[in-house]
């Protein structure tokens, strides 16, 4: 039988009830089986990157690259290291200042263009992020001419300066949204007190900026360590970043060592990995905040 109640003076029939818990479940199983297909067509390439980098060159070949190594090597990650340690450290010196240069700038112009409604500000803004969809291969010839016209040294001092250029617009654009979410009555405040734009940017819009700090940072980290065109136009192999020397260890092996390859491809996404592991919940979060507030 059906347990009937009573609720509010009405009958709830309790069996009829239970039955949209029963579909919910249903519902939510679904859903669970298919974000755990999603996950291992992701995982996939990782387990068969994981499983080649200990295999011998005999047994890494395409044929068995579902197949776990009939013996267990470590040679391939440390010929990898040592052919890929040199560009990794010059890949950070090279993505640390310009995620941190084009950061800043970025929420100085943010700060500017939420704040200060000068003659045609709508025009400069659109103007900055016209540089967002201006594809690299375009400019890829005049961006060198301008670069050796200025002196720059080939390497990481002219990697820094384009990523920091082109970093600009996407920046600017974060900031922006985020400055506008931030109340007009905190600037007024400053205002009054007498500070001025600078005083108040430094000491009251700063500080409150760490959210988009995050995500800025994750972002340009993470474009400028994966990047290859600009690392095939303006540097080298002797002073080029990670991303350029994996692509000379995977043609310098005569495509027959795949092991060493998959070592040094996880070796060269490792630090993008542990950004997006470590720093995920506050990249996401600060995505949230410049998007929900006001």
């Amino acid at each position: 039988m059906t347990a009937v109640v009573e609720e509010a003076g009405r009958p709830i029939d309790l069996g009829r009830r239970a039955a949209p818990r029963g579909r919910f479940t249903v519902g939510r199983t679904l859903r669970y089986l298919v974000l755990l297909l999603f996950v291992l067509v992701v995982l996939v390439p990782v387990y068969v990157l994981l499983v080649t980098s200990f295999k011998g060159p005999g047994d890494a070949a395409p044929t068995r690259a579902w197949n776990l190594p009939r013996v267990w090597t470590t040679a391939n990650w440390e010929t990898a290291w040592s052919t890929l340690s040199p560009a990794i450290a010059r890949t950070v010196q090279m993505v640390v200042p310009a995620a941190l240069i084009s950061a800043f700038l970025g929420s100085l112009n943010g700060f500017v263009l939420s704040r200060w409604r000068f003659p045609g500000a709508d025009l400069v803004f659109t103007l900055i992020l016209f540089g967002m969809f201006i594809p690299y291969q375009a400019v890829m010839i005049p961006l060198n001419q301008l670069v050796l016209g200025l002196g720059v040294p080939s390497g990481v001092p002219s990697l820094i300066l384009l990523h920091v250029v082109y970093g600009i617009p996407i920046t600017t654009l974060i900031f922006r949204n985020y400055y506008m979410t931030v109340p007009q009555e905190l600037i007024e405040a400053a205002r009054v007190d007498g500070a001025g734009m600078l005083r108040t940017y430094a000491w009251i819009v700063l500080p409150i900026s760490v959210p988009s700090f995050v995500v800025v940072l994750i972002w340009q980290f993470t474009s400028a360590w994966n990047d290859f065109l600009f690392a095939v136009f303006f540097s080298s192999s002797q002073n080029g970043p990670v991303t350029l020397a994996l692509n000379n260890l995977a043609n310098g092996a005569l495509l027959q060592d795949y092991g060493v390859s998959m070592a040094g491809a996880l070796f060269a996404s490792l630090p993008t990995l542990l950004v997006y592991v470590l720093l995920g919940r506050y990249f996401m979060g600060g995505l949230m905040s410049g998007s929900v507030k006001g």
